[in-house]
């Protein structure tokens, strides 16, 4: 056996073909009963026998919102970086959101890039990013290196 004589798998079940006579055995009714609702053809999507229907007992949104739209209208959304991560450049290094691209720790550059303090900072640096936490340029200026924003 071989990957040439494979073959697709076909299912060899024919359909019910439902409604033909009544010696076919699903003929007459069909298979629905007698009358009511559930032998009629059509019944509306989502209607629940007249009790107030699920999709207007739910809350309905109004207006714009950033995050049901998940687009970024407003927020900023910024790529992250931990000055721990940052601990890998030479001391005396100019790092900028272009150079952490090629290195690979930022795939895309959104809204900018944002250093966070988690991690430790051994080398002195040239940090330009467009926004850095609190942490972060507390740790960069205690290591003797500089925050430059963007």
């Amino acid at each position: 056996m071989d990957l040439t004589s494979l073959q697709r798998n076909v299912s060899r079940k024919r359909r019910k073909r439902v409604g033909r006579g009544h010696s076919a055995g699903q003929g007459k009714t069909s298979g629905r009963g007698q009358k009511g609702q559930k032998a009629r053809s059509k019944v509306a999507v989502g209607f629940q026998g007249g009790q107030n229907p699920l999709y207007m007992r739910l809350p309905h949104r109004r207006g714009i919102s950033n995050k049901s739209h998940n687009i970024g209208i407003f927020r900023k959304s910024y790529s992250t970086v931990n000055v721990g991560e940052l601990s890998r450049f030479e001391a005396g290094t100019q790092i900028t959101p272009e150079l952490l691209q090629q290195q690979g720790l930022v795939k895309k550059l959104r809204d900018g890039l944002k250093i966070l303090g988690d991690g430790e900072l051994g080398a002195a640096l040239m940090v330009q990013a467009n926004a850095f936490s609190a942490s972060a340029l507390e740790k960069i200026e205690k290591a003797g290196g500089t925050a430059e924003v963007i």
